[in-house]
């Protein structure tokens, strides 16, 4: 059974990765060595050009990738599961995409990501977005802790 970043992520309902939005892209996310990797079939509601994956979901689906591989690296590196405390959330500092080709909105895309670097509450990362084998799309993201439970206050943004 493979182990999806975000079915650890309670109160979670963002468009891209929550699993308590109905109505978002739902995208699991899951470690391949040190590589996370996510796959996600679209549908035609989601396209710009006729048949073609609107730009905004591409940047959507790196974005909550790349923030969900960024929480799951931080468990990683305390070598402690994702079900285990303190509990610790990630948003975006920025997001850079390139659009190298046009994505079919008939074809599984795999989105691959890799840490670049990680300094205090920061994670940088690459992520490639591949479409029936080719590379359609590139982004590097930088993620910021947001939030960590150790220093909970009550104001956890996830409730």
């Amino acid at each position: 059974m493979t182990d999806f970043f975000q079915d650890h992520m309670p109160e979670n309902v963002c468009f891209g990765c929550g699993i308590h939005n109905p109505d978002g892209l739902q995208i699991k996310s899951y470690w391949e060595n040190d590589v996370s990797v996510c796959k996600w079939m679209p549908e035609e509601k989601y396209h710009g050009w006729a048949d073609l994956l609107n730009g905004g979901i591409i940047a959507t689906l790196i974005d909550c990738h790349c923030m969900g591989t960024a929480m799951a690296d931080a468990y990683r590196r305390e070598n402690r599961s994702l079900d285990s405390n303190p509990v610790y959330r990630y948003a975006t500092g920025s997001l850079n995409i390139k659009y190298l080709k046009p994505t079919s909105t008939h074809h599984e895309v795999e989105l691959r990501a890799k840490i670049l670097e990680v300094k205090d509450r920061k994670t940088v990362l690459s992520c490639e977005f591949h479409s029936q084998g080719e590379k359609t799309a590139e982004g590097e993201a930088v993620a910021i802790r947001v939030y960590d439970s150790s220093q909970d206050e009550g104001d956890n943004p996830f409730k």
